[in-house]
């Protein structure tokens, strides 16, 4: 019988960019390096220590955060900024922190893929906006140039989280 090989997260190189570009380059570009942070922070990592909630009384893991910023990414970018006809990642009849309390450590893999995804479909949706772009967020508007920030910040937060998380399955304190 052949054992199952057990997934890891992969590594993930940080990019690096102009640190005095125009904020057209330099939103993006600054999500990008919070995006790759994250994903560090799971590197080497297998679904079941990315399902490990580690800080207790928390019950926060990474692969909640996994879940919760793939369905911020779709929500942000796809379903407010580009309003496309698209569904949510994950059911609301579920729960609003659904993403953060199913975990299935045998979907990690799967998870983080999705991730990988929405990134890529929430970069292609905003990738020809102008900053100045605005949609309708609770009757107020709001712009692509306030919704990189509030995505920065998102992140940022997370991060914050994932240190850690990370530190108390393994001792990484890496960057």
């Amino acid at each position: 019988m052949i054992a199952a090989m057990t997934w890891t997260a992969p590594e993930v190189t940080r990019p690096s960019g102009d640190t005095a570009a125009d904020e057209r380059i330099l939103l993006p570009t600054l999500l990008a390096w919070h995006r790759s942070t994250f994903l560090g922070k799971c590197a080497g990592l297998t679904g079941e220590q990315l399902a490990q909630a580690s800080v207790p009384p928390s019950n926060l893991t990474l692969l909640g955060l996994i879940r919760h910023l793939a369905k911020v990414e779709r929500i942000w970018f796809r379903l407010r900024y580009t309003a496309q006809d698209i569904g949510p990642l994950y059911d609301p009849e579920l729960g609003k922190d659904h993403d953060f309390e199913v975990l299935d450590a045998t979907k990690a893999e799967e998870a983080y893929n999705t991730l990988l995804e929405e990134i890529r479909l929430a970069d292609e949706a905003a990738a020809e906006g102008s900053l100045d772009d605005t949609f309708d967020l609770g009757g107020d508007p709001f712009s692509l140039r306030m919704l990189y920030v509030h995505m920065i910040g998102e992140y940022a937060r997370h991060n914050g989280h994932a240190d850690l998380i990370r530190e108390r399955i393994d001792g990484d304190t890496g960057a």
